[in-house]
């Protein structure tokens, strides 16, 4: 485990799934967490509870990640009321699914605005608060680097941005200590992707191990580059799909 006493992480989209899981690991490694969320009140008060019970501070703060305004307004938030800002962990995201010719301009917008923009704005805004040490870590998809079936070209397309943006952010931000990386998972055991659901006996044939992962292994990735473990590691992009894309 890490030791991330006295550090402060915001997660986007923590209030449940891949984002929650993360938000609760960096607290139980010592870190106090902020989450956003648009929606789930409940879900992310569970969370904060989730935090305090680890021994952090935990606060949720409302902001859809379609608003660029919202999405810099919460990074400055959780700087400000937990004293400082040390990992940036950009999770927020939806699931668009369907033939390609249906995708409307309103859907392109709503994906693109979420997947891309608000990562950048995120990352923008939280330069201005970290350090030597900080850290951003992006939550993209495995489908970033390879499309085994049909219906997902425009979030294969929105997710393979951050290869390219973590890659020039990392070049960036390196002379100042700060870490940029981006973790993709393959089929995740979630409430929006269940491993006993319709279609989940398809893609575990797809894996190396044959199953799908849980969203507590992709919360032992972003823990592992948030501590002191992932201190030389940037610019990348690591897989965490059960061998997927092997």
């Amino acid at each position: 485990m890490s030791d991330l006493t006295g550090r402060v992480a915001l997660v986007t989209g923590g209030s449940r799934g891949i984002g929650a899981a993360p938000a609760l690991r960096l607290a139980r490694e010592g870190a106090d967490v902020a989450i956003t969320y648009r929606t789930a009140d409940d879900e992310a008060a569970k969370v904060v509870r989730g935090i305090e019970e680890a021994g952090g501070r935990g606060l949720a703060l409302r902001a859809d990640s379609a608003d660029p305004t919202a999405v810099a307004g919460a990074v400055d938030t959780a700087a400000a009321r937990l004293g400082r800002l040390d990992v940036l962990v950009n999770n927020a995201g939806v699931f668009p699914f369907g033939p390609f010719e249906q995708v409307d301009a309103a859907e392109l917008d709503r994906t693109l605005a979420i997947h891309v923009r608000s990562v950048f704005v995120a990352a923008q805004a939280a330069s201005r608060h970290l350090g030597a040490g900080g850290r951003i870590i992006s939550i993209g998809s495995n489908l970033a680097e390879r499309v085994a079936h049909p219906g997902v070209a425009l979030y294969a397309m929105t997710k393979s941005a951050l290869t390219g943006f973590t890659r020039a952010l990392a070049r960036k931000l390196g002379p100042r200590g700060i870490t940029v990386n981006v973790v993709q998972p393959g089929s995740t055991d979630t409430d929006m992707n269940p491993a006993d659901g319709a279609g989940a006996d398809e893609q575990r044939a797809l894996t190396a191990l044959g199953r799908f992962q849980t969203a507590d292994d992709v919360a032992a990735t972003v823990a592992h580059l948030a501590g002191d473990g992932g201190r030389t590691i940037t610019g990348a992009s690591l897989l965490v799909d059960s061998g997927a894309n092997a």
